[in-house]
């Protein structure tokens, strides 16, 4: 069961959708008490708004350390859509946030002038990596929506690239922890097979690169 992380400025109902389209097993959990029946055995965190104000809705809920507990220590498969990507990092030059600090690294915004931001519309991801939750994926198109993007710290974490103006990290990957910079639930067939395949991945095959 997928605990969908429903709180002030994700787009939890919209994630849902998609997976009930898939007929996917999942609920929506908007906090750490509601996911502890023991159904809810991994976790995807999506997103729509700033760091700062992700950060400070996942603390006042709760998350932060339940999360800390349930997918670092214990191994929970999560997956982090767009904001919930950048939150993993350990800074985001929005609002001079710290963040999650789960993977080394930063997020930055793209340079102004040469570029229009919001970075807004279709683009091409290229797979960089041979994690389970990547395997398979051929050159696709997915759907973007940020003025931000995450500079991992160590390269093996970087699953997928995309090229707007520089190339950056549109998917991470490391162990038990996954996300996507662009927005799995809009783009189309390429966007659900992910979904699809996070949800069926075992946690038996992260294990060993589990996040620490």
């Amino acid at each position: 069961m997928i605990g969908v992380i429903n709180y002030r400025t994700g787009n939890a109902q919209s994630v849902l959708f998609a997976l009930h389209h898939l007929e996917l097993d999942a609920r929506l959990v908007a906090t750490p008490e509601e996911a502890d029946g023991g159904d809810v055995d991994r976790f995807l965190l999506p997103g729509v708004g700033a760091a700062d104000v992700t950060m400070a809705s996942l603390a006042e809920r709760g998350w932060v350390d339940h999360l800390d507990v349930r997918v670092r220590q214990q191994g929970a498969p999560f997956l982090g859509v767009c904001v919930g990507l950048q939150v993993l990092f350990e800074h985001s030059a929005e609002a001079n946030t710290p963040c999650l600090g789960w993977l080394p690294g930063m997020v930055v915004r793209f340079p102004r002038g040469r570029l229009r931001v919001p970075h807004m519309g279709w683009n091409a991801v290229t797979r960089r990596s041979t994690h389970p939750f990547v395997r398979g994926l051929g050159p696709a198109h997915f759907y973007f929506v940020n003025s931000y993007y995450a500079i991992p710290a160590e390269d093996a974490d970087v699953a997928g690239v995309t090229e707007y103006g520089v190339e950056f990290a549109s998917v991470v990957a490391r162990g038990n922890l996954m996300a996507t910079q662009f927005h799995v639930e809009k783009s189309g067939p390429a966007g659900l097979a992910l979904l699809s395949r996070f949800a069926r991945l075992d946690p038996a095959e992260l294990v060993d690169e589990m996040v620490g």
